[in-house]
């Protein structure tokens, strides 16, 4: 878990350089860039940082709309390519297992499709901090996977907009998920008739379980 920013996998973009120069000048020209992290700051898109070898430079701050694969691309806007902004300051990025070829269901009502590369996931790890927002609310907490699109842009969706594909694992003929968001808080702690605390044996068992064994 990293506060604030977070090192990614360097992946090669290119940057659409009107975001170079605040969208005053610039567009549609590139320049070729390297990710090399991203921050999560709350209430805000993902900003990320990214290496430009022909300037020598790093530049910060850049949302996710800012970069594409290649020249020829869509023009997804940002709050397509990324849902919700940011839900926390304390982040981690990770690469799921098994997961390549997906699709997700965006504002536009159509389906993109492209390739998973890694996830972003944020939480409240300051137990001493207020929280203010919904990083660790159950029925509100959202990942971001961002996947490399077809369309030549990149996007950051959540699970529950996504469609995975995989020729081995996942059926060509899928049923229509109709779940409901997790609304209940799942712990093990709480029955109160099972305890352990008045012995220090290494191999506890309860008062009950003793009792059963004599």
């Amino acid at each position: 878990m990293a506060f604030l920013v977070h090192n990614l996998p360097p992946i090669p973009v290119l940057v659409r350089k009107e975001y170079l120069y605040d969208l005053e000048k610039g567009h549609g020209e590139y320049t070729e860039g390297i990710w090399i992290s991203v921050k999560s700051i709350q209430g805000k898109a993902f900003y990320f940082e990214t290496l430009l070898p022909e300037y020598g430079a790093l530049f910060d701050k850049l949302p996710i709309s800012a970069f594409v694969w290649k020249k020829e691309h869509g023009n997804l806007p940002l709050d397509n390519l990324q849902l919700w902004d940011c839900f926390d300051y304390n982040l981690t990025v990770i690469k799921k297992p098994l997961l390549s070829m997906c699709e997700y269901y965006g504002k536009d009502k159509e389906m993109h499709s492209g390739e998973y590369l890694f996830t972003i996931d944020t939480c409240h790890s300051e137990s001493s901090t207020l929280d203010t927002n919904f990083s660790e609310h159950d029925p509100e907490h959202k990942t971001f996977n961002v996947i490399k699109l077809d369309n030549g842009q990149f996007a950051a969706q959540p699970n529950n907009r996504i469609i995975w594909r995989d020729q081995s694992l996942i059926s060509d003929k899928l049923i229509q998920p109709d779940f409901k968001v997790c609304t209940q808080n799942y712990n093990v702690e709480t029955t109160p008739k099972w305890s352990v605390g008045h012995t220090e044996n290494w191999q506890y068992k309860t008062e009950d379980e003793e009792k059963d064994n004599t």
